[in-house]
């Protein structure tokens, strides 16, 4: 064994065995929080947050990362990260460099962070400490084109896998003009993010979709949709590989926001705008309510960590 590889098994073998952690945002709060996956143990990991929106955790370096929308009126949004126990709090991607950034996802086999930003009109990414950010899509540009819920984006989620990524674009509020499209992960050569020729429409008519999320085992799209029942509320899936159909799994949600996959346990984590955290099975069975009126709560992720990091 090489001294390397000793001294990370020394590292990891002292660091203890790893335990479930929930991590939580709370818009109205200005907080990121962190729960174990029964809902007990709360505790608060970073405060004075503006808009937080859309988490991620980077268990490998141990990192959270968060988005914070700004004023939505305003091009100051930007993204944030910290230590797991949210220390060494710092922006990564400064104010005005993405307008109102929603939904993250993490890409550990590429290194790289992705977004919707939503009044920008765009899905971004970049390296892990913000360099080398990049639009990938464009679906407006301007004041006028802002003004239209329906350019909106909003959910991301990526299978590095594949080489695709998948987001959301909601529309306006139960207009029932959401929509969930996919694009490769590289723009074609001599295409602009405005004009690209690879993108998928996979869904047309959902109400609110948010947030997205994906079992890349089994094949399955997972989203929230904040819009109103029957349709809305809730939280519904797809299989990807082959014919597209929409399954709602579990409803009964105030404004479904956040989506997170546990799937080694094979169960899901949701939040929604009324301050509760849900748990559920993947097919959304076994629904229970982990916390409730915890804040407007928005995104949320799943990670295993060492015990002594939680």
């Amino acid at each position: 064994m090489s001294q390397s590889s000793a001294s990370k098994q020394t590292r990891a073998s002292a660091a203890g065995p790893k335990v479930g952690r929930l991590f939580v945002l709370d818009a109205s709060g200005g907080r990121v929080f962190s729960m174990n996956p029964v809902g007990s143990d709360s505790r608060n990991l970073v405060t004075g947050c503006r808009l937080p929106d859309g988490i991620a955790v980077d268990t490998e370096a141990g990192h959270l990362y968060w988005s914070d929308m700004g004023v939505p009126s305003r091009n100051d949004g930007k993204i944030e990260r910290a230590d797991l126990d949210g220390g060494n709090r710092k922006t990564i991607i400064p104010e005005g460099a993405t307008f109102t950034p929603k939904q993250i996802h993490l890409d550990r086999t590429n290194k790289k962070l992705y977004w919707s930003d939503r009044e920008g009109m765009r899905v971004m990414c970049a390296n892990l400490d913000g360099s080398s950010m990049e639009t990938l899509i464009e679906t407006g540009r301007g004041d006028a084109d802002r003004s239209n819920p329906s350019n909106w984006c909003v959910g991301i989620t990526v299978d590095a896998q594949r080489g695709h990524f998948y987001w959301t674009q909601k529309g306006a509020d139960n207009a029932e003009h959401g929509r969930i499209f996919r694009a490769g992960i590289g723009i074609p050569a001599g295409q602009t993010p405005a004009n690209r020729t690879d993108v998928t429409l996979l869904f047309d008519g959902l109400p609110e979709p948010i947030d997205l999320e994906l079992d890349l085992t089994n094949r399955f799209l997972y989203w929230t949709d904040r819009g109103d029942p029957p349709r809305g509320n809730t939280v519904n899936r797809t299989r990807i590989d082959g014919k597209l159909q929409q399954q709602i799994v579990l409803g009964g949600l105030m404004e479904g926001i956040g989506i997170a996959l546990d799937l080694p346990g094979s169960r899901m984590f949701v939040t929604d705008l009324g301050g509760s955290v849900y748990s559920a099975h993947l097919d959304g069975s076994n629904k229970q309510t982990l916390a409730m009126a915890q804040g407007n709560l928005t995104g949320i992720a799943y990670a295993e960590i060492s015990s002594q990091e939680k």
